[in-house]
C-alpha cells in the first residue's frame, strides 16, 4: 500500500466513526483535521468533497459492524443458531462507536444526499442477500423448515433489530433492543427451525 493509500485509509477510519455519531451534517472538517492530526489541505488531498469522506466513511464502519457480526458464523453448524448469533452480535454493538451505521446513516441521508443513501440500500442489499442466503442454506441442509421464505425473514430480523436499535437510542436504554432479541431468538425458535425427526 503506497503511502498515499495508507493515509487516506487513515482518514476514512478516523472519520468514520465522527460521521456515525455526529450525521453528515454535524461532523465537520476541523473534526476530521482533529482526529487524524492533519491540515484541510492534507485531507482534501485524498478527496474531491466531505461528501466523498462521508460515503467511504460509511462503507468502512458498514464493513467493519458487518465483519464483527459475522465473524465466525461459518463455523456454526445451525443456521438458525449462526442466526440467532448474528442478532446477539447486532445487540452487543461494540464494534463503531455510535451505534449502527445502517441504521444512523439511513436517517441521516434521507432526504438530502443520494450518494449516502445510495450506499445506505447497496448495505442493506448485502444485509438482506446475507441472511437469505443463511436461510436458504439451512433449507437445504434440514436445519430451517422448508416453508420459510428467506425474504420475509431476513426483513422480520432487520426490522426487529433496526426497530430495537431506534427505539432503544430514543430512550437511552437497551431494554426495546433485547426486547428484540428475545423475540427474534422465539421466533426463530417456533416459525424457523426445523424440528428434529
Amino acid at each position: 500500500m503506497s503511502k498515499g493509500e495508507e493515509t487516506r485509509q487513515k482518514i476514512i477510519a478516523a472519520a468514520a466513526p465522527l460521521f456515525n455519531k455526529q450525521g453528515y451534517a454535524g461532523c465537520v472538517i476541523k473534526d476530521i483535521m482533529a482526529a487524524t492530526g492533519l491540515e484541510k489541505g492534507g485531507i482534501y488531498r485524498h478527496f474531491e468533497s466531505k461528501e466523498e469522506i462521508a460515503a467511504e466513511a460509511f462503507d468502512y464502519a458498514w464493513m467493519v459492524a458487518s465483519a464483527a457480526r459475522q465473524q465466525g458464523l461459518d463455523d456454526v453448524p445451525n443456521h438458525v443458531d449462526r442466526l440467532k448469533q448474528h442478532i446477539a452480535r447486532f445487540v452487543k454493538r461494540s464494534s463503531i462507536p455510535g451505534g449502527c451505521p445502517l441504521l444512523n446513516t439511513g436517517v441521516d441521508s434521507d432526504n438530502g444526499n443520494p450518494i449516502l443513501r445510495e450506499r445506505v440500500r447497496n448495505a442493506l442489499k448485502g444485509w438482506q442477500k446475507m441472511l437469505r442466503s443463511t436461510l436458504a442454506e439451512g433449507i437445504q441442509a434440514g436445519t430451517v423448515r422448508q416453508d420459510v421464505d428467506p425474504e420475509k425473514v431476513s426483513r422480520i430480523i432487520i426490522s426487529g433489530l433496526e426497530g430495537g436499535m431506534l427505539i432503544s437510542r430514543i430512550e437511552k436504554n437497551d431494554e426495546a433492543l433485547r426486547n428484540a432479541m428475545e423475540y427474534l431468538d422465539s421466533y426463530l425458535e417456533t416459525n424457523v427451525r426445523a424440528t428434529t425427526r
